[in-house]
């Protein structure tokens, strides 16, 4: 659903911006589409600025960065927005194929964030592999939905991976919002499917920036909503780590990121979309995987 949602309205974007240069502005045709590419391109550097402006407004305190660094990684983001939104998830198709299953002693299930799908793991997913994990996906539809209603897709894709491996439990690897969804699901069934829980970002917490989100989904990730004030009694009943990323600009303050009862672990430097790209944040969540007192093979 995400996937067809995007690239419907990517064809709508680029086709306005089109019409705008051909018909309103009567310019020629490359002149035209290189207008299309620069306001497409243009309306997510606006996007990915205000977030950027957001979380130093809101920002928890963190070590001093350099301008240069600061810089850079607000680039590395931009392009990890762009690689995302505009390459992945629109043509998830292409760079995610089904799900490689096989016999294991412990899967793991990867649980992506707002506004995405499976596609979201195209990278995390091969570098897991490599490593000689059994990885497993789910794409959470509708995307605004209540949280609630998102995790029986979970429960079910959880059941149909041990199914097909014949482990016992599996390993919750979750993004964002996807860590929420896991914490529903560890509320409602226990421990008995789940090993171990590693979120990556997810607001635990709360973030400032849903109250500008849409869906059911956002109202709950705001600071103090009903759903979070509820959710902050149950505990996850497992191993749980929570890689807290000190410069994110989508959760923020980013101090909410803290799970209580959680092992906290602080992320290196980097944008909440590009984390899910770093080969070096990609690493921490290997060792974490393989912290889990089996084995996977």
């Amino acid at each position: 659903m995400v996937p067809l949602a995007l690239l419907f309205w990517l064809v709508i974007e680029i086709g306005t911006y089109l019409a705008i240069g051909r018909l309103g502005l009567h310019a020629d045709w490359p002149l035209a589409l290189a207008g299309a590419i620069g306001c497409l391109l243009g309306l997510r550097a606006g996007i990915n600025t205000t977030t950027w402006v957001f979380a130093i407004i809101l920002g928890s305190p963190a070590k001093p960065m350099s301008s240069k660094a600061m810089l850079r990684m607000i680039a590395v983001e931009y392009l990890a927005f762009l690689r995302l939104f505009i390459l992945t998830l629109p043509f998830e198709r292409l760079w995610m194929p089904a799900d490689r299953l096989r016999p294991c002693a412990r899967p793991i299930v990867l649980v992506h964030g707002y506004g995405c799908s499976r596609g979201a793991w195209s990278s995390l997913r091969r570098r897991l592999e490599a490593a000689g994990h059994v990885v497993a996906t789910v794409s959470l539809t509708p995307p605004v939905a209540n949280l609630g209603k998102l995790e029986p897709q979970l429960k079910q894709r959880i059941e149909e991976v041990c199914a097909a491996t014949g482990a016992r439990r599996v390993t919750l690897i979750a993004h964002s919002m996807g860590g929420l969804v896991c914490r529903c699901y560890l509320a409602r069934h226990g421990g008995s499917r789940v090993g171990k829980l590693i979120t990556l970002s997810t607001p635990h917490q709360g973030t400032a920036l849903a109250r500008f989100g849409i869906g059911h989904n956002a109202r709950e990730m705001e600071p103090g909503s009903l759903w979070l004030t509820d959710m902050a009694g149950e505990k996850p009943g497992v191993p749980c780590v929570s890689l807290r990323n000190p410069y994110d600009n989508f959760v923020m303050p980013q101090d909410l990121q803290k799970l209580p009862g959680a092992r906290d672990v602080e992320l290196p430097p980097s944008g909440h979309i590009a984390q899910l790209y770093d080969p070096a944040i990609a690493a921490i969540v290997i060792a974490e995987c393989a912290n889990t007192g089996e084995n996977n093979a």
